[in-house]
């Protein structure tokens, strides 16, 4: 067994890490990463340009997630002319494909507010991808998209929706590729980055509110009780400093691992500075939840061993 080290990742092109999602390589037989690959080295504008344009990076590891190397970006998103953005990848193995739902935006915007669309594509091997359709979620200011099967069959998806008070709705499925909204799932407060797993006998949802991960739990994927939040204050690893963001979760027996990420150069109250290297950078870490008297708890200073355990065991 390995430890697992702080930071768990950092982008050797970008350096700029976000968003993660992980997934098993059936084919492969290797953990792979998905993550949003901000160009924190563009020109020092202060503004969110550096934001934009961005491609889905991809890692790979090898040894049940004690290393991590960088592979390149995922094949195929482009589907026009010109240089677009690609945010927040989720990632759905059905089995026989693997299906991405990836924010959109077109183009390269030196502001917030920019149209937001979810595209579906398909691949067989992780790498490749083929476009299917551009959903229509009765918005078109909608990004980070969570899917997770229903009790009943088909399947959910639950994703932020900035028209709408940056509040999560949803919308159902009964294959995958043909989605209806359904409506608002969480309005408590503004937010992003919704992900729903099942753990210990319920359902729970993490959702970002930019000061730690926000914890609701269900008994039927409708109805959400709040909770606390984890990962609110700072780690003492390397780079496991401020609180933690826009998360993913990959259940391993009775634990959650949840794959998340760090400005470690900003200061907790200190004005965020978009022309700054430091303010800039980000690194993937992760942390153990598990549920102890039906709340979601979280240390994410506690050492973690690998490997990581792939669905259904070794």
């Amino acid at each position: 067994m390995s430890t697992i080290p702080k930071p768990l990742f950092r982008d050797p092109i970008h350096d700029g890490a976000a968003d993660p999602t992980v997934i098993w390589n059936r084919d492969f037989g290797e953990w792979w990463m998905f993550y949003t690959n901000r160009r924190v080295w563009s020109p020092p504008f202060d503004d969110v340009s550096w934001v934009f344009g961005t491609d889905i990076g991809i890692a790979s590891s090898e040894d049940g997630g004690a290393t991590w190397v960088h592979r390149g970006i995922a094949d195929g998103l482009e589907t026009g002319w010109g240089r677009n953005t690609f945010w927040a990848p989720e990632i759905i193995d059905d089995g026989e494909t693997y299906h991405m739902y990836a924010s959109c935006i077109e183009g390269v915007h030196s502001r917030w507010g920019a149209e937001g669309l979810i595209r579906h594509y398909t691949s067989a091997d992780l790498a490749h991808w083929d476009y299917q359709s551009t959903l229509d979620l009765d918005s078109k200011q909608v990004i980070d998209a969570c899917v997770f099967p229903l009790p009943e069959g088909g399947w959910r998806m639950w994703f932020k929706d900035s028209s709408r008070g940056a509040h999560t709705y949803t919308a159902d499925s009964p294959d995958l590729y043909q989605w209806r909204p359904t409506g608002p799932a969480i309005e408590n407060r503004p937010h992003e980055g919704p992900n729903v797993f099942a753990l210990g006998g319920s359902y729970w949802m993490l959702t970002d509110e930019w000061a730690g991960l926000r914890v609701h739990r269900s008994d039927d994927l409708r109805v959400w009780e709040i909770q606390d939040r984890i990962l609110a204050e700072s780690g003492s690893g390397a780079d496991d400093g401020g609180n933690g963001l826009h998360a993913d979760v990959v259940v391993v027996g009775e634990d959650a691992l949840v794959f998340y990420f760090t400005h470690p150069g900003r200061v907790p109250g200190e004005q965020i500075r978009d022309d700054l290297y430091a303010h800039r950078r980000t690194s993937i870490q992760v942390a153990r939840a598990h549920v102890v008297d039906g709340r979601l708890v979280c240390d994410r200073d506690e050492v973690l061993t690998a490997p990581i355990l792939p669905p259904g065991g070794p």
